[in-house]
């Protein structure tokens, strides 16, 4: 099977792996990559990924037996649509299908009609009914733009006035009452009518430890939850995936890829904080290093409508954890260009990275840089060996969470009652 991967962050470096482990995958190529997953991929392409046509032409020329498309912008932009026109399967939903995570309010539209538990919610576009929101939903305020934000389109806050700037700054928001509790991520994998659910994960959007600071695209995750309620999985896909998926193929726009569901486990149970349309970052370094089956042929079955024949999932033992490793002034002002050493090893994952042209040495290329992703026996293992290849990294000015699945190991996370 060709392969045509598309994205250059630290999720596809996680996904580049896991295909290439699959037996059945007889060539890799990466579009565009990024100097890890150029290790990995037979060759690298460049194209412009919010252009459907030029993907599409891309996996025409390559002959490729399965796109699969990392990022969201692209699949809100219909990449996915445009492949599947040329006959090629891929992973990955419709344009229409990927407003679950193009749209906050159009997510919120069809779990009102799935009946799936959520957050009572309001969309604003004003001052004024941004204030009516605030005032009935009080603190802490939760501030979400509409659109696609990298995963840092969301406030938390207790501050009003910080609230209602971010409203400002973003013109369409949703805003919602917060929920109390702690949090989980659940990837999907589906053809829009069977659905496998992967291990669930914890990751860490805050900036500094403690949870303290402003939202991040995460700086790190873990999984398996030593602390989740027994049967959240099944009750999760009952509740929340199959009338999702119900009602999007309602609409005559079923959602076949990765449904990410992010969930808040509070005391009347778990709640839907968002969907995404992808795999998660970096939720994907942990869950994918603990996936025994084969990745390519599991996608492969999503993109073809036959999930449903699919065989059981199989579990590496033991647990996985990811740190990531930050550029100097991330999240506001990253800098770019600082030369990375330590990172040429097994376990580091690479996200803003590239090459200099002059003489190849590693530079950082982004926000959140590299992440150290390690296996071990049990969470604290796992985590013991995370930090050590986190240690062996060198990155001028570079930061990282001290604290990634401390409390999970420590038993000091409480569910609500």
């Amino acid at each position: 099977m060709r392969v045509l991967l598309l994205g250059s962050g630290g999720r596809e470096h996680a996904l580049a792996l896991g295909l290439a482990e699959d037996a059945s995958v007889s060539e890799l190529i990466a579009a565009p990559g990024n100097p890890g997953i150029a290790r990995i991929a037979r060759q690298q392409r460049q194209v412009d990924l919010a252009d459907p046509a030029a993907v599409a032409g891309l996996a025409v020329e390559v002959a490729a037996d399965l796109v699969v498309v990392g990022p969201e912008a692209p699949l809100v932009a219909g990449v996915a649509d445009a492949v599947r026109a040329k006959g090629i399967a891929v992973f990955g939903p419709s344009a229409e299908a990927a407003r679950l995570e193009g749209s906050k309010a159009f997510a919120k539209d069809v779990m009102t009609a799935a009946g799936v538990p959520t957050a009572r919610a309001y969309t604003c576009t004003d001052a004024e009914s941004v204030g009516r929101a605030l005032d009935e939903f009080g603190a802490p305020y939760v501030v979400k733009n509409d659109g696609l934000a990298a995963g840092k389109g969301v406030v938390v806050t207790d501050d009003r006035a910080r609230a209602a700037a971010h409203a400002r700054e973003c013109g369409r928001v949703v805003i919602e009452e917060y929920l109390a509790g702690p949090e989980v991520s659940l990837f999907v994998v589906t053809d829009g009518e069977a659905a496998v659910p992967l291990l669930p994960a914890q990751d860490f959007k805050r900036v500094g430890d403690g949870d303290t600071g402003p939202n991040t695209g995460g700086m790190g995750a873990y999984a398996p939850l030593p602390w989740a309620p027994a049967g959240l999985v099944d009750e999760v896909m009952r509740d929340v995936v199959h009338p999702t998926l119900a009602e999007m193929r309602r609409r005559g726009t079923p959602f076949a890829g990765l449904l990410y569901v992010g969930l808040a486990i509070t005391a009347a149970g778990p709640r839907v904080i968002e969907f995404n349309a992808r795999f998660g970052d970096p939720e994907t370094q942990v869950v994918l290093a603990l996936l025994e089956t084969p990745l390519a042929g599991l996608l492969h079955a999503a993109a073809t409508g036959t999930l449903a024949e699919h065989p059981p999932l199989r579990w590496r033992s033991g647990a996985a954890v990811t740190v990531v490793v930050a550029a100097d002034g991330y999240p506001a002002k990253p800098r770019t260009g600082d030369v990375i050493t330590g990172a040429e090893r097994p376990g580091v994952v690479h996200a803003g990275t590239a090459r200099r042209a002059t003489d190849g040495a590693l530079l950082s290329a982004g926000g959140r840089v590299l992440c150290g992703t390690a296996t071990g026996a049990d969470l604290a293992a796992a985590r013991d060996a995370a930090y050590e290849l986190v240690r062996g990294i060198e990155l001028a000015g570079s930061h990282h969470r001290s604290d990634i699945a401390a409390a999970a190991i420590e038993g000091r996370i409480v569910l609500p009652a």
